[in-house]
Order: C-alpha cells, then sequence, then structure tokens
C-alpha cells in the first residue's frame, strides 16, 4: 500500500489581534510566535510519534507554552517537547525469546522443581507469565512452597470458568483465601503476581499490571519457615513431593520470578515490562536452575512482548492555562515549530537541485517514497516490508548516480531514514514480525551512500535546515535497539557493514567479561591500538553487582571524511550570540573540527540504555586540500562536547581517550589558536606541575633544616620533620604520575605510593590539630599520649586503608587514563573520607584555637588600658583572629577545602591548585624561615663550625631559650 498524503493546505499566517468570535487553529495553518514560526498538525499522535512526525519534517514540537494569540485559538491540550534527553527516544517495547515449561494434560509426573531450598521469608513476591488451558476447569496448582513438617507453606491454586475468567487463591500456611476473578480465559498470555507480608498477614493478587484482590489476615504473624521447597505446576502434599493428577497445573508457564519482599505496583509494573527488581531476588527465570521431569522435556521457545511502562509527557492545558501532563501514549495534537529563517528556507527546497532524483526513486517504487516537500505530513503507516523494499531501491538509484545528489534529494534521503528507524515507535507489534536485519542493511548502505565525500558541498548547503551528516549517524545508532530485539542464543551477534558506516549489535554475557571488559574492533583497526572501543572490566562488575547477567552491546562507525567539512556554507554567517555563556559555546564550537572516525558505543540492559565509561583509541585522519574547513553554525542544535572525555595518550598519528560516558566519539583537531577547554586543561597542569615543584622543594629544604641543624627534640618538631617528610614525597610521586601511566604496572606502584603518602599527610596534619587542642584549647601539666601513639595514627592508620582497599576493589583502584583512584567506584572514597574527617576535625580545633587567642587579646588588652579606644580594640581583635588563621592554615590543610568546590567553576579549580601548591612554600615560611628555635640552632652551628674549623660537623646540644608553651606556638 502507498503513503497517501493530504491535499497540500494552503499556508494562512496570523499576524493579527483576533476579535470576538475567534477561529479555531485550522489543520496546517501556519501562526507566527515569539520564538519563530509553528504549523498545527492536523494529526492526533501519541507523543513520541508526534515528536517523530516534526523531526521527519526538520522541526521540532513546541518548547514553550503557545503564547497568547495562539493560545486563545486552541481548543485542546497539545504536547509539549523536551530540551533534555530523558524523553527523546520512546522505551523499546522488548521481545523476549524464553524458555517455557510446556504443561500438557495433567499427570503426576509433571513438575519442575529450584534445586536450591528457600531462606525463611517474612515476605514475598512470585510472578510468572502463563497461558492456561482453559479445556480443564479443575483447581490446578500454578506454584507451591513447601516446608519440613509445613506441606502446605504457600501456593497459588487457579481454576478456569468456561468461557469466562481465571480465578485464583492464595493459600498460606493452610488458610485458603477465596477464589477471585483474575484474568479472562482467552487462552492468551497473562502475567501474574502474588504478594504476601507476615506482617499483618496482607497479601494481593495482580495480573496484567493491575491488581485483582487482596486482604489480610492471611498467615499473620509467621514467616515461612526455612528450607522451604518451591516446586513449579504441581501442590506439594509432602515436602518436596506427593504431586497428584487432580492437582496438576495444564498449561505453559514462563518468567517466574521470586523475590523476598512485598514488590510495590510500580516495581510490580518493571516485572511485567521485561524488568524485574533486582533487590531481593531469589530466582530469576532460569530452567538450568531446575529440576525439570523428563515429562516436561524438551522445553520449547517463545518471543513474548513486554509491554511499554507507563508514562507521562508534558502538555499544556487550555483551560487552566497551565502546565500538565499525559499518558504518552494518549493520542493529542501538537504544534510542529521552527525558526523563522528555516521555515522559510524548507519553502523553498521544492526548487532546489536533486528533484530529478526524488522522480526517479518514486517512478521506480511506483508509490511515494521521498517526499519533494520537507514541510508535507506524512498520513498512513510504512510498512516494514515496504521499507525493505524501498530502501532497495533507492540504493540502487544512488550507486547509479553519477553526479552529486543534489539538497532536495538529499533532505528526502534524510526524511525517508527517519521514517524507518521510527517505525518501532509507531506499532511496537511490528518488533515480533519486522525484517529488522534487512532493513539495517538498507539503512547502513543508503547512510554510506550519502556520506560519500562529493556530497560535502550539498551538506555545506543546508547547515541551517539539519544539523549535517551527524543526522544519519543518529538515525543508524536509534535502529540498533531495533536490531536487538532480533537477538537468540543461537545468533547473539549482528555486524552490519557497507565501505563508510557500520553496525555491531551483541549480546554480552557480563560474568565473562568481567575480567576483561568489551572490547570493539572497527574493520582495519587494532585491539591495542588505533580503531579500538573498549568497556573496561569494571564497568562490567559495576552491572554485575546490580543484579544483572546479561546486556546488549552496540558499536558503530563511520570513516567518511565527509565529517571534516563542517555544515556551514560560506553565504550564511552565525548571528551574534546573545550572551557571554552562548558566546563561550560558538567559540568553542568554532575552534574544531573533527579529525578521525567517528565510533559509538551504547549498552542496553533490561530497562534501556546504560551510561558506561569507555576509553577509544583512533587515527588521526588526513586533513582533505580539497575543502577548506568552514565555521559551523552553532545554532543547527548540535555541537561536539568533551566533558568527560580526557586525553590518556598522544602519538603523532592517533589519540587514545577515556571518557566517563558512552556515546559518539571522535578525534576533536583544533583548527583555531584560541580553544578555551584544553587550554584551561593545559594551564591547570601546568600550574599544578609547577606549584608542586614549588612545593616538593621547600618542603624537602624544611625536612632537610630539621633533620640537620640540631634543633632540640620536642612533640612539635617531631611531628613537623613528619609532615615535611611525608607531603614532599606524596607531591613527588603525583609529578611523576604523567610519565607512569604509559606502563599499567608503574602506574598501579605510584598511585599506591601516592595514595599512602596523602593519607600519612594528612593523618600528621590531623596529629597537628591535636598537639594543638592538647597544648592550647585544653591546657594540661600532664604528660601527654606518648610519640608512638601519634607514630601509629600517622603512618599506621594509612598503611590499614590502604591495605582494606586493595584487598576490596584490586582490579577496580586505579582509574582508567591516569595513575590516581578511580572515581567510579568506591576506590576514591579511600581517599576523600578521610581527607574530609582530617578538615573537618581542624576546622573545628582552629575555631576554638581561634576563639581563645581573642579571648586572650581582649584581657592583655584591658590590662595595658583599662580605657583602651574603639578603634584600638576593634585593630587587635582582627589581628588576634587573622594571626592563628594565617600561622595554622597550611600544616592543619584547611587549603584542601577549597577543593571541594572544584566541579562549581573553573576559578574555583585554579583557587585549589594554587593553595594546594603553595602549602609547602608557606610551611617552609612559618615552620623554618620564622622559626627562631631553628634560627638559632642553625647560628649556633655555624659559629661552632667557624670556631673548631671545618671539620667540627658535631651539632651543638644546647638548651632552648625559656619560652612559655603559647609563646613558642607561634614561632
Amino acid at each position: 500500500s502507498g503513503v497517501s498524503l493530504g491535499p497540500p493546505p494552503t499556508p494562512q499566517v496570523n499576524q493579527g489581534t483576533p476579535g470576538p468570535q475567534v477561529a479555531p487553529v485550522a489543520p496546517g495553518e501556519v501562526v507566527k510566535t515569539a520564538g519563530g514560526v509553528c504549523k498545527f498538525s492536523g494529526q492526533r499522535l501519541s507523543w513520541w510519534q508526534a515528536q517523530e512526525s516534526c523531526e521527519q519534517q526538520f522541526g521540532h514540537l513546541a518548547l514553550q507554552p503557545p503564547d497568547g494569540a495562539l493560545a486563545s485559538r486552541l481548543r485542546d491540550p497539545v504536547w509539549v517537547g523536551q530540551r533534555e534527553a530523558s524523553l527523546r527516544r520512546p522505551p523499546q517495547r522488548r521481545a523476549r525469546t524464553t524458555a517455557v515449561l510446556v504443561f500438557g494434560e495433567r499427570t503426576a509426573d509433571r513438575a519442575a522443581r529450584l534445586r536450591s531450598p528457600l531462606p525463611e521469608l517474612a515476605a514475598l513476591t512470585a510472578c510468572a507469565h502463563v497461558q492456561w488451558d482453559c479445556a480443564s476447569p479443575d483447581p490446578a496448582a500454578l506454584f507451591s512452597v513447601a516446608a519440613p513438617a509445613l506441606p502446605n507453606t504457600l501456593l497459588l491454586r487457579a481454576f478456569a470458568e468456561p468461557g469466562g475468567v481465571v480465578r485464583a487463591a492464595l493459600v498460606v500456611r493452610g488458610q485458603h483465601a477465596p477464589f477471585l476473578a483474575a484474568f479472562r480465559a482467552d487462552g492468551r498470555w497473562h502475567h501474574v503476581c502474588a504478594t504476601w507480608e507476615q506482617r499483618g498477614g496482607r497479601w494481593a493478587l495482580f495480573s496484567d499490571g493491575r491488581r485483582r484482590a487482596g486482604a489480610r489476615g492471611l498467615g499473620a504473624g509467621h514467616p515461612v519457615p526455612s528450607g522451604g521447597i518451591l516446586v513449579l505446576g504441581q501442590d506439594q502434599d509432602s515436602l518436596g513431593g506427593g504431586f497428584s493428577v487432580r492437582d496438576a497445573f495444564s498449561g505453559n508457564l514462563t518468567d517466574f520470578h521470586l523475590w523476598a519482599r512485598a514488590l510495590s505496583p510500580a516495581q510490580l509494573h518493571r516485572a511485567r515490562a521485561c524488568a524485574p527488581l533486582p533487590e531481593g531476588l531469589l530466582f530469576r527465570w532460569d530452567p538450568g536452575a531446575l529440576d525439570v521431569a523428563p515429562s516436561l522435556l524438551p522445553m520449547v521457545w517463545v518471543r513474548l512482548l513486554c509491554p511499554v511502562p507507563s508514562e507521562e509527557c508534558p502538555t499544556w492545558n487550555l483551560g487552566p492555562r497551565s502546565a500538565g501532563s499525559e499518558l504518552c501514549l494518549e493520542p493529542q495534537p501538537f504544534l510542529c515549530c521552527y525558526r523563522t529563517e528555516t521555515y522559510h528556507r524548507l519553502q523553498d527546497a521544492q526548487s532546489w537541485p536533486g528533484q530529478d532524483v526524488i522522480s526517479r526513486v518514486n517512478a521506480l517504487a511506483n508509490n511515494i517514497v521521498l517526499l519533494p516537500d520537507p514541510l508535507s505530513e506524512v498520513h498512513g503507516a510504512l510498512s516494514p516490508a515496504e521499507a525493505s523494499s524501498f530502501l532497495g531501491l533507492l540504493e540502487h538509484v544512488l550507486v547509479m548516480e553519477m553526479a552529486p545528489l543534489g539538497p532536495a534529494a538529499l533532505l528526502a534521503v534524510v526524511r525517508f531514514l527517519k521514517r524507518v528507524v521510527a517505525l518501532g515507535a509507531g506499532d511496537p507489534e511490528l518488533l515480533l514480525t519486522g525484517p529488522w536485519e534487512q532493513l539495517g542493511q538498507g539503512v547502513v548502505s543508503v547512510a554510506s551512500l550519502v556520506l560519500e565525500e562529493q556530497v560535502a558541498d550539498t551538506w555545506l548547503s543546508i547547515p541551517e535546515v539539519v544539523c549535517g551528516p551527524m543526522a544519519l549517524v543518529e538515525s543508524v545508532q536509534r535502529l540498533a535497539p531495533l536490531l536487538s530485539t532480533t537477538m537468540t542464543s543461537e545468533q547473539p551477534r549482528m555486524r552490519i557493514q557497507h565501505r563508510h558506516a557500520g553496525l555491531e549489535v551483541r549480546s554480552l554475557r557480563l560474568r565473562e567479561a568481567s575480567m576483561r571488559g568489551c572490547l570493539f574492533t572497527m574493520p582495519g583497526g587494532h585491539p591495542e591500538g588505533p580503531g579500538h572501543i573498549h568497556i573496561p572490566a569494571s564497568e562490567v562488575r559495576r552491572l554485575l553487582e546490580k543484579g544483572l547477567s546479561g546486556v546488549t552491546v552496540i558499536h558503530s562507525w563511520f570513516t567518511s571524511r565527509v565529517f571534516q567539512y563542517t555544515p556551514e556554507g560560506p553565504d550564511l554567517q552565525p548571528q551574534a550570540p546573545a550572551s557571554s555563556k552562548e558566546a563561550n559555546r560558538v567559540q568553542r564550537f568554532l575552534s574544531t573540527q573533527v579529525g578521525s572516525a567517528i565510533i559509538s558505543s551504547e549498552v542496553w540492559d533490561i530497562t534501556g540504555e546504560v551510561n558506561m565509561a569507555v576509553t577509544f583509541h583512533l587515527q588521526h585522519q588526513a586533513q582533505s586540500p580539497l575543502f577548506p574547513p568552514h565555521s559551523p553554525s552553532p545554532y543547527t542544535g548540535a555541537a561536539w562536547a568533551t566533558t568527560g572525555c580526557s586525553v590518556a595518550a598522544l602519538y603523532p598519528d592517533s589519540t587514545a581517550c577515556f571518557c566517563n560516558h558512552s556515546t559518539s566519539f571522535a578525534i576533536l583537531l583544533q583548527i583555531y589558536e584560541v580553544q578555551r577547554g584544553p587550554e584551561e586543561e593545559s594551564l591547570l597542569k601546568t600550574l599544578s606541575f609547577v606549584g608542586c615543584g614549588v612545593s616538593f622543594c621547600t618542603l624537602t629544604t624544611t625536612f632537610l633544616l630539621f633533620l640537620v641543624a640540631g634543633v632540640p627534640k620536642s612533640e612539635r618538631t617531631t611531628v613537623h620533620k613528619n609532615l615535611s617528610f611525608s607531603l614532599a614525597s606524596a607531591e613527588g610521586f603525583l609529578m611523576t604520575s604523567e610519565w607512569a601511566k604509559a606502563n599499567e604496572v608503574t602506574c598501579v606502584a605510584v598511585t599506591v605510593a601516592a595514595h599512602f603518602l596523602f593519607l600519612v599527610a594528612f593523618s600528621w596534619m590531623l596529629v597537628e590539630g591535636l598537639l594543638l587542642w592538647r597544648k592550647v584549647v585544653a591546657v594540661s601539666m600532664h604528660p601527654g599520649p606518648g610519640m608512638w601513639l601519634y607514630h601509629a595514627t600517622g603512618w599506621g592508620v594509612p598503611v590499614g586503608i590502604v591495605a582494606v582497599t586493595l584487598a576490596m576493589l584490586p582490579h577496580d583502584y586505579v582509574a582508567a587514563g591516569h595513575c590516581w583512584l578511580n572515581v567510579h567506584t568506591y576506590a576514591i572514597w579511600a581517599f576523600v573520607g578521610p581527607v574530609l574527617f582530617v578538615l573537618t576535625a581542624n576546622t573545628c580545633i582552629l575555631t576554638h584555637v581561634v576563639m581563645i587567642t581573642v579571648s586572650s587579646a581582649r584581657r592583655r588588652a584591658r590590662m595595658s588600658s583599662p580605657r583602651p579606644c574603639l578603634q584600638q580594640q576593634i585593630w587587635t581583635q582582627i589581628w588576634a583572629t587573622v594571626k592563628p588563621m594565617l600561622v595554622l592554615l597550611p600544616v592543619l590543610g584547611l587549603t584542601w577545602l577549597v577543593g571541594i568546590l572544584v566541579h562549581l567553576s573553573p576559578a574555583w579549580a585554579y583557587a585549589a591548585v594554587g593553595l594546594n601548591s603553595i602549602q609547602g612554600l608557606y610551611i617552609f615560611l612559618v615552620y623554618a624561615a620564622c622559626n627562631e628555635e631553628l634560627r638559632s640552632a642553625l647560628q649556633r652551628m655555624a659559629e661552632k663550625k667557624v670556631a673548631k674549623g671545618p671539620m667540627a660537623l658535631e651539632p651543638p646540644q644546647l638548651s632552648p631559650p625559656l619560652q612559655t608553651r603559647r609563646d613558642r606556638l607561634w614561632n
């Protein structure tokens, strides 16, 4: 059947103010708005279908409520679009291939028993997909749990009324609930769940996502005893046995799950949508974990279509004129909106070059395949068989076409590919029947042909309409989840490629990939060199910890050099940005171009797309001399982002990168002198290296001065020496980390050493604070706890933290791409946690010290002058506050508090680098250069050396000058 097009409406631009009798907006009418123009569609579609319809017409759903004149002419709520991506893709209605237990005619030997006994259960939920044999009217047990000395611990019984409904009842500890209607006796698959809780004996029955029955008082106050045996398809008159023909189940059963908790209705909706909650899951459907009676073998495999979870999408309600929401699948009217200049360009599309290709394809197909008017609205569905046939014809015409593709034909091809990949959103039932592999091959082939280098000029001519060849990348990637529905255990992998584009979909068993991760290599690439993308093993293990056993991994690649040619023609200049933030975005956008192939990685679990960290390595492409780099328009709605990505290694002809998210990746080459992101990163690295170098030298000098100058031993000098040594060593390892990341073993060793030494440094900062507390706040003449306790805190505690972290996270300790702790696991908290504790404790100590110092300054001021002037009082209190803070901030480590704010702004990052870098210099100035004891010891050492000659190296053993305890604090 062909695609029917409604009669083209005459655009009517409403520019005046409506009178008292306001005419409703006509289908196809175009109305001016504050942000451009909007066209009212004559169709009512679901939110996702409406979004697809607008995108196929190169517009978008209205992103804000209609303004006054337009709102008064609308008669029904309309869909509102989203700027964020949470609803951008429709939920894929998954088609699952699963093993089914076929219970035929009733016999006493047909049952399946779970091998593992059950623990004690204070609550439980059991769910299964059931196809009831309506020809058998007698009650039967769907499943049963028997415990020692308690056969009827728990079971679900049901029977079918001929031509009516299936009635079900829950039995707990011998107490029988009434039989109540659960689902229709129609021989179809139904999803059935039962929940029970010991507290109050609450129970409920659900079928097909709805609560059918429920009450209290069933088996209240008593848990299901431990050691229970679960049997499917039979009642147990004894533990694990006592089966009878009378209670045998007749029908088909699959997808049985058992939880040690009572699930909420929302969680049961997830289970029905083939996304069972992993928390509390005792048994996930796995026939391999069951002892299945031989009469039930061999099991058969069926494909079940999981329902789409209920979601609500934003609308604009006209009555109260306020934002609202409706179920996304409910048909509603909508507006497709455009920027004014984009709409005017699309109006002229029928006069663009390329109409001959459109006519040729439509003539060969004897149908309207490519639409000559990009603003025309399509009515009627495109079947998968038609789409596959049309793709073949289109590929044939593109191969035979000698001249470059014109802009009109290019837009028509892009629109047709959008229609093909949107088939699954229109009718989820097609997931079971669509020829998705053939469609995938057709889409990839056509996309590859449109990515030929001779089409680059055409892309450059329509930048304000479509965001360049990335539109094709999006179409190919949106097709991939549909292809994943065809995956089976016999065919766990599908690979499609055609010249410049390719797509691979594979089922990944997480247990098998937990040691090495998941590696994908492009055609012509190398698994350890350019041309690969890798999901680290730590990310795979993170999914395992969530209770997942398998995911679908989707990789795509695009090698065409057409991506180097940014999508703007010479006659289209970008408008002036409206703000400094927009100007920064424009500058970043204008400062890069794609300099490599594009590689993509996506991971999908049973609930949708999963964000994963990846590493990738791509070859640089030679820049084409045929086309100079053009400036792209920053208003086409797409730009490359570098957020979350960093360069792991840079080679002369390739680059390796790490990203903390999965998406499409390419190496961006700098084509102007200024590019803010990389320069900021480079400047921060340079400042850190220089600052660490200065700090390392001054701390080393401080430690050596304390060591050789012969300063009399005391708790204070011992703590200063340990702090200086540990902090200098840690910063030394930090400076070597950039070179160490080239070797994995060296990188791990440097990370362990830096982690340990920084923890030691912060531990001695805590000791500095405790010593200060004992000598200033809690002044006591009794001896302290002893240096052995301080050494245990300063060196022993870090040893324990590092050892425990390495033991718990041996494979997830080091981050990918640099030599430091992994921020994607709990390893980073083995450093951040202790540091936050130390900084919190030292902040409290410093606060008390400042309060005591200010109080002492007031007393001294009153004693020296009974009536001091106000200005003198203020100055005294300010100096009494500032002096201890200036002296104590570096040794207490409080300059590191700024590091908590680095994610808020680049200014905080610079402040953190600067303050932490000068910590060593500050310690040297305050505790070495300005230390009277140290200077006196050095002076005595010099005098002794002059008096005894150059060979006199024995340090002097003179007593320090008498000072009070608090006076010595500031020296």
